[in-house]
Parts: C-alpha cells; sequence; structure tokens
C-alpha cells in the first residue's frame, strides 16, 4: 500500500472547504481552535493542525474527506481527543466529531446508537433511565469513537466483555467518501477490523450500534495501604481477582508522587458489598488497610465512583498483559523502580497497576474480532508524569525510567500492549498490539484505504 503525499492546502482550498461544510471550520488563532485541537497529553503540545473542521453533521464529514483525498492534506478524526501519543492532532485537517454526540437506547431491545463523538457522559445519560449498559470508560468526556476501536475494558468487562464486543454495526466514511454500515453480515472483513483494529485506521466512524444488557445494583471498593504492605497485599490479592467471579473486577495499583508508596485497591462488583467484603476477606486478614471503603450503590452510583480524569500535564505509559500473578521478585522490583521515580510537579506522579482481566473478554477467541488479547488475566499499566516547569530534563529522565521499568519487568509478562494505552515509543506496537490480527488489518486497510489517506505514526499498514 503506498502512502499518499502530505501536503498542504492553500487558503483558497481552506475558503473552499468553508463553503462547502456546515460546520465551522478554524484556523490557528480562530477563537475555539485550541480547545478543538488540543492534545489530551501534554507531552505532545507541538503538534498544531493547519485546521479544525467542527463538523455538524454527517455531509460534513464526508466533504472533509473527499477535500482532503483532493488536496492530499492529512486527515485525521478527533472524537473525545483523548489519545496518550497525541494521534487526535495532525499537521492537517483535523475532523473534530463532539457536534456528532447523539445517544439513544431502548430498554426493550437493549440496542444503544451512539454518533461518532459522542462523549461517556452523553452514553451514560441516556441509558441510565433505560436501566441498561455495557462496557464504557469512567472519564465523562472519554469518546465512545476510539474506546470502542481499540478494544474498550471497563470495570465492567469481566461481565460484559468488551466494548468492542457489544457493537453489533457501524457506520464509517471511508477514504472514498462513501457511508458504508458494517455489520457480522455485511462488509464482515471491515466489522471484524473495526472491533479492536485501532482508532483512525480505516476511516470516520459515524456512528455505532451496541447490544447493552440490564443493570441494577452494585458495590465498590476503595482499599489503601502502606507501601510497606505490598508484598503481603500482592501475594494475596492478585489471586483474589484472578479467582473472583466475572460480576467482580478489581485494579490493584502502587503509585508515588516522591514521597513513598502507596497501594490501592479500586474494584466493582455486581452484587452486594456483603459478597464483595467476603471476596477481601483473605487480603484484609494479611493487611489492614489505611482507608477501607465497601459500600453499595446503585450502578450509576458506581459509575460516579469510579469516574476518574487524568491531571492536565504531560505522561508516558507502556502496558503488557499477564496471566499469572506477579511472583514477589516482580513486586519488589516495581517497588524499587517506584523509590528511584524521577520526580516532578504533575500531582499523577509515577505509577504501576494491574487490571482485573479475563472473564467475558477472554471468552471470545484471538481472531474472531481485531483484538487478539484474549488469553490474560491482568492488563499491566506503567505510567509517568511530568510537567514543563520540571524542566527539559524532565522528558527523558522519565522515558528513561519508564522504558527501564517494563524492561525489567518483561521475563514476567506475557506478549502484547494494548492499543487504547497507545505507546508512541513502541518499536514493535504491530505484533504488540495486534499479534496474528495484524495481517488480516493490513488486508482490509488495503482494500478501504489503498492510498492511505488515514494515517500517523502507528497507524495500520504503516
Amino acid at each position: 500500500m503506498s502512502a499518499a503525499p502530505a501536503k498542504s492546502a492553500s487558503d483558497a482550498d481552506w475558503r473552499r472547504l468553508e463553503k462547502v461544510v456546515t460546520g465551522r471550520v478554524l484556523r490557528p488563532g480562530d477563537a475555539d481552535f485550541h480547545s478543538s485541537s488540543a492534545p489530551f497529553n501534554k507531552r505532545f503540545t507541538r503538534t498544531v493542525p493547519a485546521g479544525v473542521l467542527a463538523a455538524a453533521d454527517v455531509s460534513d464529514v464526508r466533504r472533509a474527506v473527499e477535500w482532503a483525498r483532493e488536496t492530499g492534506v492529512p486527515i485525521v478524526p478527533r472524537g473525545g481527543g483523548h489519545s496518550y501519543a497525541g494521534f487526535s492532532a495532525g499537521a492537517g485537517l483535523v475532523v473534530n466529531l463532539r457536534g456528532l454526540g447523539a445517544v439513544t437506547a431502548d430498554g426493550s431491545t437493549g440496542l444503544v446508537t451512539a454518533a461518532g463523538g459522542a462523549s461517556m457522559a452523553a452514553l451514560y445519560a441516556a441509558i441510565e433511565p433505560e436501566g441498561i449498559a455495557f462496557a464504557l470508560g469512567n472519564g465523562a468526556s472519554v469518546g465512545i469513537a476510539g474506546l470502542t476501536l481499540g478494544g474498550g475494558s471497563a470495570a465492567t468487562s469481566r461481565k460484559f466483555g468488551l466494548t468492542a464486543d457489544a457493537l453489533v454495526s457501524t457506520t464509517v466514511v471511508t477514504a472514498d467518501g462513501e457511508l458504508l454500515t458494517c455489520d457480522a453480515d455485511h462488509d464482515a472483513d471491515l466489522f471484524w477490523a473495526c472491533r479492536g483494529g485501532g482508532g483512525g485506521n480505516f476511516g470516520i466512524n459515524v456512528s455505532f450500534t451496541y447490544q447493552a444488557f440490564p443493570v441494577g445494583g452494585a458495590a465498590t471498593c476503595l482499599l489503601l495501604w502502606d507501601g510497606a504492605d505490598a508484598p503481603k497485599v500482592f501475594a494475596v490479592l492478585q489471586e483474589v481477582m484472578r479467582q473472583a467471579p466475572e460480576e467482580c473486577s478489581i485494579r490493584l495499583g502502587l503509585a508515588t508522587t516522591g514521597s513513598g508508596v502507596t497501594v490501592s485497591a479500586v474494584g466493582q462488583h455486581l452484587g452486594t458489598a456483603a459478597e464483595l467484603r467476603d471476596l477481601l476477606d483473605p487480603v484484609l486478614a494479611v493487611a489492614r488497610p489505611l482507608r477501607e471503603d465497601i459500600a453499595d450503590r446503585t450502578f450509576w452510583e458506581a459509575k460516579d465512583y469510579l469516574a476518574h480524569e487524568t491531571s492536565e500535564g504531560a505522561f508516558a505509559a507502556r502496558t503488557n498483559f499477564a496471566v499469572d500473578p506477579l511472583p514477589p521478585e516482580a513486586v519488589a522490583e516495581v517497588l524499587a523502580r517506584l523509590g528511584r521515580w524521577p520526580g516532578g510537579s504533575n500531582p499523577d506522579g509515577g505509577g504501576f497497576a494491574l487490571f482485573g482481566w479475563g472473564g467475558a473478554v477472554n471468552k471470545v477467541a484471538p481472531a474472531d474480532t481485531a483484538f487478539p488479547h484474549r488469553h490474560a488475566n491482568y492488563l499491566v499499566s506503567m505510567d509517568t508524569s511530568w510537567a514543563y516547569r520540571d524542566g527539559p530534563d524532565a522528558v527523558p529522565a522519565h522515558l528513561r525510567w519508564l522504558a527501564g521499568m517494563r524492561e525489567s519487568l518483561a521475563p514476567f509478562m506475557a506478549d502484547g500492549a494494548y492499543v487504547n494505552f497507545i505507546d508512541p515509543d513502541l518499536t514493535d506496537w504491530r505484533t504488540a498490539y495486534y499479534g496474528a490480527n495484524y495481517p488480516r488489518l493490513v488486508e482490509v486497510k488495503r482494500r478501504v484505504d489503498p492510498e492511505g489517506l488515514f494515517r500517523f505514526p502507528q497507524a495500520v499498514g504503516t
């Protein structure tokens, strides 16, 4: 597959785009330009698009794609804009989809349809009155498009599967400007690719329909320990996470801001607080928490309790998967690395986390969707953060620290990395994100985007 050469557009080209769309075309210096294109990760603030289209409808998206193809200007779709690697922006045209934010839900069928720019806040507002849900993100401004296209893991995934597993159809504006609705029976290869093949690769998805499930009560937990208790907590709680019923999912973490390490366990159980406490009794027996909060909630209260927003600033993250619990020597290595965290003024600090995996996620065969990681019991995340006031030396220091963490833990990890925590520093990303599914993704890319209109540093086919 050949990639179209990147070009810049003339002022006349931009005026032509303005005339054929309903939404606003924003150029650098215009009001709302920055908020429509600024990267979520402040590490990538130097990336400034030539222009942004605040799309008003699907026709705007189609015209933007046709314009980009005719001018040779790179085009990037932007839903929530949360790409860890800054890929929700580019040097050419950014199509901001937030104007396409409508969501409808039908509790009688469980079907939920969301426009391509819909946020988690809009999704939850639509499904709560219907009493239905599927795996969704825990940040209000996260976009449904990127979450779905990269797989989409949530606290309910051990019960309901990935966000992509709930997808029953999606409508895509392809590189030729056509509108394709695909599902298991129509354009099945493209539908397969949209279930975990990564955002921005095959076109601009302007609509998604999901099969949701009835939900009722829930329970949540928040447990905090001193870092000195980490060996005991990890020795017991990892096994609890692996053996827990599918209704229960826990995130076990270690974090530092430069003054000691905190151990945390945050989780949700689609059952009662009494049941959740029984599941946690083994770890509570070996290490009493500094803070212990285990409570019954409605499903919607639990969603709010687990909500998380990353602090403003720059960060980097690495991911792996693990099948078996980490042995004591691996936990000791993590603690030692956190003790040597480079420091910084971003309140998110540095951390290490195990997300409960398995359950319904692993009941789907690796080749049945583009998302191949159906073998693990834990998603492993390592991260670090800093701020610009920390100085230019902070960036290489933090990246070296993070690379060292991943390298030292590699013997204890399984293959793979999570494309929704996309990592611009990952060199083996094709295999890490997509495994044996990558060649089929390239075939789909060649069919729907033969000239490589949709391209970025880790785009399929590059």
